[in-house]
């Protein structure tokens, strides 16, 4: 049987599977990509609810731009405004200007957020105010933002202009966690919600917890109001984000159980205090891994929760392998205003269909001989470091992951 028969046949099946389960989003296509292999969209607060057939071996794949269904291309907003600004400039609308007009953004309760190569071509400035208050009606928002690239200055710092509307200001729920930033000031990641959806299962009661890259509390607060964790250290140097995070606590009412660190975290002062610690900063938290052992209880020590950029050379798809499943992430789908559903406890790699890659287990081998050498050398007597899980975030391209290790850390008893 030729193999693209074999793969339509798995792709229909899979599809026939995710469709009973209603876990499909109707609002894509499947999509063929490289290799023959093929994707299918599935709606992301589904997907803790995942249950394959063990013979259907299936990737996780975030695809930043999918490709909208023919329904939803009829009703979608990206629709709506391409015509809406047709209409407006008449007969000097062009195919440059067609182009030009974005199809994803992020949306921020009344706020949207265009991408930084949106409206760039010069006829646009033509209309004036009266372009965006037209994206504003299109998009049924009331301010228009405009990202630009971001600063190199080691926060992370967003460039963007506020088009319409005076404050930047925003409220975004996720997960049933209500963040508030200043856009203009502070960047938010919806592209870390499995990381976040994970975080909030872990089993956290009564345990004290250092976050020491909290930014504007991603990790901090579903710790706090979902794990069950009894206090948390956030350590931020960003003064916006510091800000932010301050309001955020109080917002979801966990104020009193989280004091925040302003300053660079690497010389954070604590000493013996945490049962775990967050280091989520990449493309490496390296630089965090000497605080991160001092901050671990020396009697008892803890986990810690390791985020790195692993790359990984591309590896020939398996002929059984050739489904993936399709996580949608275009900003504007991704309904940021939408909360997502816990995951089960039986949840995991192999629900996501992960596979663990050889180069992400001698990462995560050399990190943990790494982390007990310094536990040893900080404390003058030997630890025993143990890898839990590794968990791969999302990809970047050319074949580099956004992982976390959590490695268990002890002492050794005498």
């Amino acid at each position: 049987v030729p193999a693209l028969a074999t793969e339509r046949r798995l792709a229909q099946r899979l599809r026939e599977c995710l469709q009973e389960e209603r876990l499909l989003d109707g609002r894509y296509r499947l999509q063929r990509l490289p290799g023959g292999r093929v994707a299918l969209p599935v709606l992301e607060e589904k997907l803790s609810q995942l249950r394959l057939p063990p013979e259907m071996p299936c990737e996780l794949l975030r695809i930043q731009e999918p490709v909208p269904s023919r329904a939803a291309r009829r009703r979608c907003p990206a629709h709506r405004l391409r015509e809406e600004l047709r209409s407006l400039l008449a007969a000097s609308w062009t195919e440059e200007l067609e182009r030009d007009v974005p199809q994803a953004w992020q949306r921020h309760g009344d706020l949207v957020l265009l991408g930084e190569d949106s409206f760039k071509a010069a006829a646009w400035a033509r209309l004036g105010s009266a372009l965006w208050e037209t994206v504003a009606s299109a998009l049924g928002a009331r301010r228009v933002a405009r990202r630009g690239r971001v600063m190199p200055d080691g926060m992370r710092t967003p460039s963007v202009t506020l088009l319409l509307g005076q404050d930047g200001w925003v409220e975004h729920v996720d997960n049933g966690i209500r963040y508030t930033f200043d856009v203009t000031k502070c960047m938010f990641s919806p592209g870390n919600i499995t990381e976040k959806l994970r975080v909030a299962s872990l089993p956290c009661s009564g345990e004290v917890l250092v976050d020491l890259y909290a930014g504007i509390g991603y990790f901090t607060l579903p710790f706090l109001v979902h794990a069950g964790a009894a206090f948390v250290h956030a350590c931020e140097w960003n003064s916006h984000a510091v800000e932010a995070l301050h309001r955020t606590l109080v917002l979801n009412g966990v104020r009193d159980r989280c004091h925040i660190h302003s300053g660079d975290s690497r010389q954070l002062q604590l000493r013996d205090v945490a049962d775990r610690v967050n280091l989520g900063l990449i493309p490496s938290s390296e630089q965090g891994w000497p605080v991160a052992c001092r901050v671990l209880k020396k009697d008892t020590g803890g986990v810690l929760h390791i985020h790195h950029n692993v790359e990984t050379p591309p590896a020939p798809t398996p002929p059984q392998a050739a489904v993936l499943l399709a996580e949608q992430g275009s900003p504007e789908a991704a309904s940021p205003g939408a909360e997502a559903q816990h995951p089960t406890e039986d949840g995991g790699e192999e629900t996501l269909g992960a596979r663990l890659r050889p180069e992400w287990q001698r990462w995560a081998e050399a990190t943990a001989t790494r982390i007990q050498g310094l536990l040893a050398e900080l404390h003058g007597r030997p630890w025993r470091t143990s890898i839990l899980h590794i968990e791969a975030v999302k990809s970047y391209a050319p074949h580099v992951h956004h992982l976390v290790l959590d490695l268990e850390c002890r002492p050794v008893l005498p």
